[in-house]
């Protein structure tokens, strides 16, 4: 685990993606540049012009905050222990990111596709896929997520094939890993960093993402570090108004025989006051096959890891989280 710095100020790109709706090549080209320099280097850039509506991101900060607002017993009525699919409410401590840290001083909702229990999905037992649980006092909180959930599928999906174009594939390379995908929303909250916390205890420790890609929108509290490899310290990733921050996740970094990165971040909350941040895992189709990409190989060169699905590398992720 690498040791504890002072934060050396961001050094994250901040990326227009603009180019990468354009119908003009160039301008596609453009952006998918900047995508493979920022991916190679730290796995973690900022987008603006991302396209999704900052009203309905407003509407989500404020509906994640009425539900974490709510009394314990109102929050456990939807606990995602009561989910066979990974839907719900995660109380206070409930996960631990870093081996051998205290556990994240963090809660959650995670929230994903609606799939009826009883879809042919459900019943052959994919992962993560089922119907999701909503909190029956808040009204409008459903419909909030479901907007946004949307959203963010179409802007992943805008970003996966940028990131073909980037690994000089052609867009359309992953079309068959955006078919039917997995993606899960998560809503978090971060208590105030306790004036006297444990030994190495935080909002969420040190960890990679499971998934493809990830997109995380983060309230004016800050908190979020992630850390550089080359200055080997803990860099801040503040929020940008109007902007994503992006990393990738270890399943496009296997994907990319570890060309792409899947960096260690972590959350902090010394704002002194509440944190809320609203990350989208963008998974892909779980029965799609992970093979070292073909432009991903020097010649002579072997893939790290041998071929998996999109699933089990995802049940492989969870096992090591939760046990």
């Amino acid at each position: 685990m690498p040791s504890d710095t002072s934060p050396a100020a961001s050094a994250l790109p901040l990326i227009d993606i603009r180019g990468l709706r354009s119908a003009d090549p160039a301008a596609q080209r453009a952006v998918a540049d900047q995508l493979r320099q920022a991916c190679l280097e730290h796995g973690f850039f900022y987008i603006t012009h991302h396209g999704i509506d900052p009203a309905l991101i407003d509407q989500v900060f404020a509906a994640s905050q009425r539900f974490f607002d709510l009394g314990l017993d109102d929050k456990l009525a939807v606990d995602k222990r009561l989910s066979p699919c990974n839907r719900g409410y995660e109380p206070l401590k409930a996960q631990t990111l870093e081996t051998g840290a205290p556990p994240d001083l963090k809660e959650s909702f995670y929230i994903g596709a609606e799939v009826p229990a009883d879809d042919p999905r459900v019943r052959a037992g994919r992962f993560n896929t089922g119907p999701n649980q909503w909190p029956a006092t808040l009204p409008d909180f459903a419909p909030v997520m479901n907007r946004y959930y949307a959203a963010a599928l179409d802007l992943g999906e805008t970003l996966v094939r940028g990131l073909a174009l980037s690994l000089d594939l052609p867009p359309a390379h992953f079309d068959a890993y955006l078919d039917d995908p997995s993606a899960t929303l998560r809503l978090l909250h971060y208590p105030p960093q306790p004036a006297n916390p444990q030994p190495g205890e935080k909002g969420c420790g040190a960890h990679t993402d499971f998934g493809g890609i990830t997109l995380l929108l983060q309230d004016a509290a800050g908190g979020l570090q992630v850390w550089d490899t080359r200055q080997q310290c803990w860099i801040d990733a503040p929020p940008v108004p109007g902007a994503f921050v992006v990393n990738i996740g270890d399943l496009f970094a296997r994907w990319t025989n570890d060309r792409y990165v899947s960096t260690l971040h972590r959350v902090i909350n010394v704002s002194g006051r509440e944190r809320y941040s609203v990350p989208f895992f963008f998974t892909g189709n779980l029965q799609h096959p992970v093979a070292c990409l073909p432009t991903c190989l020097a010649p002579g060169e072997t893939p790290k890891y041998p071929v998996v699905t999109v699933e089990e590398h995802q049940i492989a992720c969870y096992r090591r989280t939760y046990g």
